[in-house]
């Protein structure tokens, strides 16, 4: 049986190209994170809203995209997002438009999640509280502004951040369209140097600090909160 020789040589040199590809990771990450839970708010207050079709158009769309797997997401906006903006001024047929459709993906597909976990949160605090915020005169979007949402960001801060590092994972899944993220640009230097396995596994151990200490994070959030 033959042993595997490995060696790590490869990686110090490929720390620059891998931090480029970091960087990009994280502008897909944020970028999902702050769409997502502004828009994930507004569809969980649509989700909650008497009127009918705003309920209706909110819960279609969360159901329809936490029924789709994220790949086939990131599939279609990587082919039909640069359809759509062909003609747009600035635009040429050779633009390079991959990292602004896995932004957008990612950020459509985590705001489903979002609502959920911000309905929850919601759902979570005292109708009484609502009921006394109307009783001084606010109107419903005051009183979840000011009164409903500043208890329940509280309640659903964990959940939030672990969906934050779901996110942060899942955008390994931008290979499907060539984009050098810390997962691909480790895979094309691996690749490139006949050292696959070590570059992988480094980016395996990469991922493991970033989202194990994130994890511990938010388990001591978590503690503190109930405290």
């Amino acid at each position: 049986m033959m042993s595997y020789d490995f060696d790590w040589s490869s990686i110090p040199g490929a720390l620059p190209f891998l931090w480029q590809g970091m960087q990009v990771t994280l502008q897909i990450t944020l970028m999902a994170i702050l769409v997502g839970i502004v828009w994930g708010t507004l569809l969980a207050m649509m989700r909650l809203s008497k009127q009918r079709w705003l309920s209706w158009f909110a819960a279609g769309y969360i159901n329809l995209f936490r029924s789709i797997p994220l790949l086939l997401v990131l599939l279609w906006f990587f082919l039909i997002l640069p359809r759509l903006l062909e003609g747009v001024p600035g635009i040429t047929p050779g633009t390079d438009l991959r990292l602004s459709s896995a932004m957008v993906g990612f950020a459509l597909f985590e705001s489903a999640y979002y609502a959920e976990i911000i309905r929850a949160g919601i759902l979570s605090i005292p109708k009484g509280q609502q009921a006394a915020a109307f009783a001084l005169g606010m109107n419903y979007r005051a009183a979840m502004r000011f009164v409903v949402l500043p208890q329940a960001l509280r309640n659903m801060l964990p959940l939030l951040l672990t969906q934050a590092i779901i996110l942060f994972q899942d955008t390994s899944l931008v290979y499907v369209s060539a984009l050098a993220d810390f997962f691909g640009a480790a895979y094309k230097v691996g690749d490139r140097d006949g050292r696959l396995v070590e570059l992988l596994l480094f980016a395996g151990a990469v991922y493991f600090i970033l989202c194990y200490s994130a994890s511990s994070l938010v388990n001591y959030l978590s503690k503190r909160m109930k405290a």
